[in-house]
């Protein structure tokens, strides 16, 4: 569970790469949405055009993030979602939950 971290317009962007599952990296993940959240950064996009994988860990991992996010007053919002993911997300019934957009740019303009 690779992931990057940078800010676009007014929201906290959180880009994952390969398969998203649970292991350490789940735990720096959490602490990453955590600090942006104290610093008052609660907008996040978790950008998901580089995952190749997802299995219940991972799921997990984002249905944490999410509740985090909302339970501090902020949005979670899902943008690049493969096929493969969304097919998961839809199993799931959490394509309900989540709002997707198809970019980064698309999700981070639906904050204004």
């Amino acid at each position: 569970m690779k992931f990057s971290t940078n800010e676009l317009y007014n929201a906290v962007v959180i880009s994952f790469t390969g398969k998203l599952m649970g292991g350490p990296e789940a735990v720096d993940f959490h602490n990453k949405i955590e600090d942006y959240l104290k610093s008052a950064k609660k907008n996040v996009i978790l950008e998901m055009t580089n995952v190749k994988y997802v299995n219940s860990s991972g799921i997990g991992n984002i249905i944490r993030a999410f509740s985090t996010v909302k339970d501090a007053g902020g949005k979670l919002k899902l943008a690049g979602v493969t096929d493969k993911v969304e097919g998961v997300l839809s199993i799931t019934k959490l394509l309900s939950i989540f709002e997707l957009y198809n970019s980064v740019d698309e999700a981070a303009k639906s904050f204004n």
